[in-house]
C-alpha cells in the first residue's frame, strides 16, 4: 500500500469530476467529522450535510446536489457511498498474505494446494482437500477431508470448515464461523428421547460471497445447503440445513433461516429477521428487523410484522389472523357509522 495517493489519480479512478486542486496528496480515510488535512471524506446521508461546513478534509466525495456546501477539494460523483466503497480497497493496511506454509500446518499428502497459498500457524489441511491458487487460510482453521475451495480465498483465523464443502472463488470467511456442521436433524423416539438423523448432504458456496465472524451455515440433511453467488452474510447469522439462499442476498446480524427454506435472488434480511423452515421468498424481497415469515412470500417487496404479547401458541395464532383482519373491520366499522348517519 502507498503513503499518499493524488487526488487526480483518485478522481481518475472513481470516474469523478475534480473541483479543486488534483496534486492534493490523500493518505487516508475519514469521517466529516474526524476529517483532517491528508484525509478523503465523504457524504452520502443528507444527515450530515451539516458537518460540511467544519470539516477540515483534503477532499470530499459527494453528490452534485450537495457540492456546493464545500467549499475545499471535492470529488464529484453520482453515488457517494459507492464510490467511497471502490476507494477504501486504496487504504486497506490490513498485512499481506505471507504465500508460505507455516511450519506447524498439518496438511495431507492427499491435499492438493494451488499457487501462492498461504497457511498458517496450527492449520490443518485433511485428505482430499483442493485449495485454488492465492489463497490464504489463517492461523488454527481447519479445513475438512475433501473439501474444495476456489482461488483467491481468505479464510480467517479459527474458522471450521467441515468435509465436503464445497466454496467457490473470492470467498472471505471470517473468524468463528462455522461451515458444514451437521443441520439440526432428530427424530422424535415414542420411547422417550431423540433419534439422530445423519446428515449426508454438504455446504456449496457461490463464488465472491462473504461470511461474517460467528455465523453457520449447516450441511444438508440429504441434499447440499446452497450459498449462491455474491451472497454478503453478517456476523451471528444462522442458515439450517437444506436452505437455499439466492444471489446477491444480504443477511444481517443475527438473521436467521430455517431448515429447507429458499430465499430468492436479491433478498434482504435486516438484523434479526427470520424464516421458518420449508417456506420460499421470491426475489427482491426485504425484510425488516426481526421479521418472522411464517409463510411463502410470492410478490417482492418490504414486509415486517410486529411484536405480541407472550401468550400461548393457540392464542397467538389466533391473534395473528385477527390483527390481519384489523384493517378491514376498521373499513367496514367506517361505512357502518357514515351510514347510520345518513
Amino acid at each position: 500500500m502507498q503513503d499518499s495517493y493524488s487526488l487526480k489519480d483518485i478522481a481518475l479512478f472513481l470516474d469523478a469530476e475534480l473541483w479543486g486542486d488534483g496534486c492534493a496528496q490523500i493518505t487516508g480515510l475519514a469521517t466529516l467529522k474526524s476529517a483532517k488535512a491528508g484525509d478523503l471524506a465523504f457524504l452520502s446521508n443528507s444527515k450530515y450535510a451539516s458537518q460540511l461546513q467544519h470539516c477540515h478534509a483534503e477532499a470530499v466525495i459527494l453528490e452534485a446536489d450537495q457540492a456546493q456546501q464545500f467549499a475545499g477539494n471535492r470529488l464529484v460523483v453520482d453515488n457517494a457511498y459507492l464510490s467511497y466503497a471502490k476507494i477504501s480497497s486504496w487504504f486497506d493496511n490490513a498485512p499481506e498474505p505471507s504465500q508460505t506454509i507455516h511450519p506447524s500446518a498439518t496438511i495431507d499428502p492427499t491435499a492438493s494446494l494451488g499457487e501462492a497459498v498461504s497457511v498458517g500457524a496450527n492449520v490443518v489441511i485433511e485428505a482430499g482437500v483442493q485449495i485454488g491458487s492465492g489463497s490464504t487460510i489463517k492461523a488454527n482453521s481447519v479445513i475438512g477431508a475433501r473439501s474444495l475451495l476456489g482461488e483467491d480465498c481468505s479464510i480467517e483465523s479459527n474458522v471450521s470448515i467441515y468435509h465436503d464443502v464445497r466454496i467457490g472463488h473470492r470467498a472471505v470467511v471470517h473468524s468463528g464461523s462455522v461451515i458444514g456442521a451437521d443441520g439440526f436433524g432428530f427424530a422424535p423416539d415414542p420411547q422417550g428421547g431423540w433419534h439422530k438423523i445423519s446428515q449426508v448432504g454438504a455446504v456449496v458456496i457461490g463464488d465472491d460471497v462473504e461470511i461474517g465472524a460467528c455465523s453457520t451455515i449447516d450441511r444438508g440433511a440429504i441434499d447440499d445447503t446452497i450459498i449462491g453467488n455474491a451472497v454478503i452474510i453478517d456476523n451471528h447469522v444462522q442458515i439450517a440445513h437444506n436452505a437455499v439462499v439466492g444471489d446477491n442476498t444480504a443477511m444481517a446480524a443475527y438473521a436467521a433461516v430455517a431448515g429447507s427454506a429458499t430465499l430468492g435472488k436479491n433478498c434482504v434480511l435486516a438484523g434479526g429477521a427470520h424464516v421458518v423452515g420449508h417456506v420460499t421468498l421470491c426475489d427482491n424481497v426485504q425484510l425488516m428487523a426481526h421479521t418472522l415469515v411464517t409463510k411463502d412470500i410470492s410478490q417482492s417487496g418490504s414486509y415486517a410484522s410486529s411484536v405480541t404479547p407472550l401468550m400461548t401458541t393457540p392464542q397467538w395464532r389466533k391473534h395473528s389472523v385477527r390483527f390481519g383482519q384489523l384493517n378491514d373491520m376498521a373499513l367496514r366499522l367506517k361505512k357502518l357509522e357514515n351510514t347510520e348517519k345518513n
